[in-house]
């Protein structure tokens, strides 16, 4: 990636971050150079996405972040929100995921107030491509960081944008993948989005459940024993993936033991 930095003189001894808009340029330089028109539609499609595609794999867009991480990495705050604001206002795949990861390269640079922007990012993402990256590896670090946001997820996890209620759920995942973390208000937002129709919903019920399970079974075990003939296919699924044959056993047959099901 060409370097986007500001030149000083040269008897500068500390290069500054270049202006947002230069950085702009130069990742719109890369994510051009690496595009793949052949490969463009079946990503859209595959996302079912109303953006535009240049069809840039993944791994280049992390190899773009990462070159900027090394040639900016004197970027503040302000400059990575004014970044993203720039990366984001087009309607193009690539520029978004590029924002995305850039949260995600320079999370531990966000402040609560930011969540604001995380938010407006999310109601406008409508893909899981962008939520669960912005749920899970940024929203989440930053309520751990700062405890007082759970007051926010309490307010997603009722609010009427399916996607801002997966997040709600998912910003808590990788402390309860550690074996600690706040299940109980996991499963206060998961009961009362237990029986909705919603697939997105019901997936990460089960992926929470899942990661749980690996260390927690009976945790989990215990929780959706009593709720099984409540709960989709892709909820139980998921969820007994890491039980013990009879806890699987058992949240099978009290799934299926559901009037409609036999």
């Amino acid at each position: 990636m060409t370097s986007s930095r500001s030149r000083s003189s040269p008897s500068s001894t500390e290069a500054q971050p270049a202006r947002p808009a230069a950085i702009a340029a130069a990742i719109d330089f890369e994510l051009r150079r690496h595009r793949n028109p052949a490969r463009a539609p079946a990503e859209k499609a595959y996302l079912k996405s109303d953006l535009e595609f240049l069809g840039v794999g993944l791994p280049q867009m992390r190899q773009i972040v990462r070159a900027v991480q090394r040639q900016d990495e004197g970027l503040d705050r302000r400059q990575l929100v004014s970044l993203v604001g720039l990366l984001w206002r087009t309607p193009l795949f690539e520029r978004r995921m590029v924002a995305v990861l850039l949260l995600e390269a320079f999370q531990p640079l966000l402040r609560p107030a930011d969540i604001v922007l995380l938010e407006r990012m999310i109601r406008q993402s409508k893909t899981w491509a962008f939520v669960d990256e912005l749920a899970i590896v940024i929203v989440g670090p930053l309520v751990e960081r700062s405890p007082d946001l759970l007051r926010v997820l309490d307010r997603w996890a009722w609010d009427n944008d399916f996607w801002l209620r997966r997040s709600a759920m998912l910003a808590l995942l990788r402390p309860l993948r550690r074996g600690d973390g706040d299940f109980r208000r996991f499963a206060r937002y998961a009961e009362r989005m237990l029986e909705e129709r919603e697939f997105f919903i019901r997936k990460s019920i089960g992926w929470i459940l899942r990661e749980t399970g690996k260390r927690r079974p009976d945790v989990v075990h215990g929780w959706l024993l009593p709720r099984a003939a409540r709960a989709s296919g892709v909820t139980i699924r998921e969820a007994v993936k890491y039980l013990s044959p009879a806890q699987r056993a058992e949240l099978l047959a009290a799934y299926r033991s559901a009037p409609g099901r036999r």
